[in-house]
């Protein structure tokens, strides 16, 4: 059950929020094989002012997925080329758009349903 933040500029990505999402979740689903209805995303949305990235145009986003450790590296390879492929499709971001950046956790530091995450049923792959 990856975890999904967005940082970008408010007034370019607040009436995008669905779309991003959306292009985000699909290649999860299509390349890690998460469920279609397990999606937990986060949109930081900041000011102008607060997001300051000399070297990056105004659309740039920060895509950080936050999940449970036992994913292999082609499986991660393959997820981040997926998003870069699929948000210039559906989003028109070019390479410099976007920024994706994945996080790992041992399953028991999470605390999910009231136990530890080592002691979670899951009705999808973690090991992919």
């Amino acid at each position: 059950m990856p975890q999904i933040k967005f940082y970008g500029r408010r007034d370019v990505w607040s009436d995008r929020r669905q779309e991003l999402s959306d292009t985000v979740h699909g290649c999860l689903v299509d390349v890690w094989r998460l469920p279609q209805d397990k999606r937990f995303h986060r949109f930081l949305l900041l000011d102008p002012e607060d997001m300051i990235c000399s070297q990056r145009g105004e659309r740039y986003v920060i895509v950080e997925i936050l999940g449970f450790t036992g994913r292999s590296d082609e499986a991660k390879r393959e997820l981040i080329r997926a998003l870069f492929a699929r948000a210039e499709k559906d989003l028109g971001l070019s390479v410099d758009d976007l920024e994706v950046v994945i996080l790992e956790s041992p399953k028991v530091n999470w605390g999910i349903r009231g136990v530890p995450g080592d002691e979670l049923e899951l009705a999808y792959p973690v090991t992919v």
